[in-house]
């Protein structure tokens, strides 16, 4: 099983998230954590990177619902980039897409925040 990994940047106003990967119980509290710092710096416009990820599970999930009232109470927003269809299979069926941006890559999705 490929080593969980979360790996911050920064482009612009815009804080990126990269996770790699799987993203289950055991290694949310990481996700958790990265995104809690973020908040925390007063950076609320992220993008969630998931290049990288092989597997997520209702753990990983759980930790977009558990910032994402707090980010846009703040002005910001999560954007999600980089899924790949076995992902975004999983996000579709719990009807993410109707509440969090998705974008095919980082560029696009660091765009749409600059368009808003």
């Amino acid at each position: 099983m490929e080593k969980f990994e979360v790996i911050y940047s920064q482009e612009e106003d815009v804080a990126i998230v990269n996770i790699r990967g799987f993203l289950d119980a055991h290694t949310a509290p990481l996700f958790e954590q990265e995104l809690q710092k973020r908040v925390d710096e007063k950076k609320f416009k992220i993008v969630v990177d998931l290049e990288g990820l092989q597997y997520i599970s209702s753990a990983g999930l759980g930790v977009f619902m558990g910032f994402i009232e707090e980010i846009r109470g703040n002005g910001g927003d999560i954007k999600i980039c980089g899924a790949t269809p076995k992902v975004y299979r999983v996000f579709d069926l719990l009807g993410f897409p109707n509440l969090f941006e998705f974008a095919e890559n980082r560029m696009e999705a660091v765009v749409k925040f600059n368009n808003q």
